[in-house]
C-alpha cells in the first residue's frame, strides 16, 4: 500500500467511527505502561508513540508525569480525537502528522513505542523504511517496545491483510543493532468482546552501526 492509500484510508476510518468502535480499541493500555516503566523510563524520558492516533497511552504517560511525550500518526483526524480529549493537556505533546516509513526524525527519543502499527506493513520496501527510522531515532541504550499480531493472531485488521510475528521474527526483520530484552503475549479484548492474540517485544539499541 502506497503512503497516499494507507493516509486515505486510516483517514476514512477515523471520520467515520468513534475511538471505541474500531478493534484495537483500549481503555486502558496497561501492557505498554507496564513495559516502560520497566525499561527504567524517568519523567524526563523522551518516548514517541509510532501510529498512536486516538490510543489513550499519551493520557497515561501525561498523567503519569512524563514531560517529553510524542504521538506520530499518518491520520490528522486520529490525532485530532486524542487532542480534543486531552483538553489544555494536549499542549504538552509533540503531534506528528506523518507517515514512519517517510518521516525523517529531527531528534532522538529514549523509548519507541508502537502497538498494532508495524504489522500493517506487508511490503518489504516498508518495513525496511521503518527500521531505518526506528534505528535513526531511537537512542544508543534506548528502547523499542513493539507489538503486533502474534502468529496466532487475525491475518487481517481494518479490512487490511496484516503480517504476524513472533519476537525472533521481528527481531530478523529490525537487524542486529536492536537486541531483543522481553517478550510476553498478550490477549486483547475488542470493545465487542472477541479476544486478539497480541505480541509485546522490548528491544534495546546496541552500539552497532
Amino acid at each position: 500500500m502506497q503512503s497516499e492509500d494507507r493516509h486515505a484510508h486510516w483517514q476514512d476510518v477515523y471520520t467515520k467511527k468513534a475511538e471505541n468502535e474500531v478493534s484495537w480499541f483500549q481503555e486502558s493500555p496497561a501492557p505498554s505502561i507496564e513495559l516502560i516503566m520497566q525499561v527504567g523510563a524517568t519523567r524526563a524520558s523522551p518516548i514517541i508513540d509510532i501510529g498512536g492516533g486516538a490510543s489513550r497511552l499519551v493520557d497515561n504517560l501525561i498523567e503519569n508525569g512524563f514531560e517529553d511525550v510524542t504521538v506520530l500518526d499518518i491520520s490528522e483526524a486520529s490525532l485530532q480525537i486524542a487532542r480534543t480529549r486531552l483538553g489544555n493537556r494536549a499542549a504538552k505533546v509533540d503531534w506528528i502528522v506523518d507517515d514512519v516509513t517517510t518521516w525523517v526524525p529531527t531528534r532522538t527519543y529514549d523509548i519507541w513505542h508502537d502497538r498494532a502499527t508495524f504489522h500493517f506493513l506487508t511490503v518489504e520496501n516498508d518495513r525496511t523504511a521503518y527500521a531505518k527510522r526506528l534505528k535513526q531515532a531511537l537512542k544508543v541504550g534506548g528502547h523499542a517496545i513493539i507489538a503486533t499480531f502474534a502468529l496466532d493472531g487475525p491475518e487481517r485488521c481494518s479490512g487490511l491483510p496484516v503480517v504476524r510475528y513472533d519476537p525472533e521474527g521481528l527481531g530478523r526483520i529490525l537487524g542486529p543493532a536492536f537486541e531483543l530484552t522481553d517478550r510476553r503475549q498478550h490477549r486483547h479484548a475488542t470493545p465487542w468482546g472477541t479476544e486478539q492474540s497480541f505480541q509485546f517485544s522490548v528491544f534495546r539499541r546496541t552500539d552497532i552501526p
